[in-house]
């Protein structure tokens, strides 16, 4: 299976998705922590995956999703955007409105 199937495959078979740097108990940097602690805040179940463990998702995603930071937020196979998109999105509520509707 190449990178391109497997982030499908991980898109498709998790509503929330978060690929982040470390898990969401112990977040690797500062922004990995943000993303983590507004869906927490939310309240809604995400999955993740840790970039460091697998660097070829970690490079694959990159060109994936034409984005070239993390965290990255997908929901419904669709990417919603990094932590600033996060976090303003959360601010507004247009995150929890979002995850209020799957």
């Amino acid at each position: 299976m190449d990178i391109n199937d497997r982030i499908k495959e991980q898109l498709d078979t998790n509503i929330v998705m978060l690929y982040i740097k470390g898990t969401p108990d112990f977040p690797q940097c500062g922004f990995s922590s943000q993303a983590v602690a507004a869906l927490k805040k939310i309240g809604k179940p995400f999955s993740y995956v840790n970039i460091f463990e697998d660097p070829e998702i970690r490079e694959g995603l990159k060109a994936y999703s034409n984005w070239p930071t993390f965290p990255q937020l997908y929901v419904k196979g669709e990417l919603i955007g990094g932590c600033d998109i996060m976090m303003e999105m959360y601010e507004n509520g247009e995150l929890t409105e979002l995850l209020n509707e799957i």
